[in-house]
């Protein structure tokens, strides 16, 4: 038995909030959704293609989001999405913490934190 890696990483979400999530993750960072296999697509949500991964989000009925867990989505030409994102009204966060990582921080339309990284990583 061995752990492969990754197949997707789960956000949760209030309910009823499906076109903020692909107002923020479609059309301001560019990601795919993905449809709902017909069992779950009852429930909710929404699914996206990042990559080779998946990035999920379900509807949790006592929401609250995610302030600290978060998903890191490596990110080419990262200054132009930031600058897409303040130009669209989302607060963006730099951080210098680790030098030898360009990163930011910036929230999803629910308040999921959300960690953008350059694909190029050094500065």
């Amino acid at each position: 038995m061995k752990v492969l890696g990754f197949d997707h990483v789960q956000l949760a979400m209030p309910q009823g909030g499906e076109e903020r999530a692909r107002a923020f993750y479609v059309r301001l960072l560019g990601l795919i959704e993905l449809p709902k296999p017909s069992e779950l697509a009852s429930r909710g949500g929404a699914w996206f293609q990042c990559g080779a991964l998946q990035l999920h989000l379900g509807v949790e009925l006592e929401f609250r989001p995610a302030k600290k867990a978060h998903p890191a989505l490596r990110v080419e030409r990262l200054e132009e999405l930031l600058s897409r994102l303040r130009g669209a009204g989302c607060e963006v966060a730099d951080d210098t913490s680790v030098p030898e990582i360009r990163r930011a921080f910036t929230t999803d339309p629910f308040g999921n934190r959300i960690e953008l990284v350059a694909a190029e990583a050094a500065l």
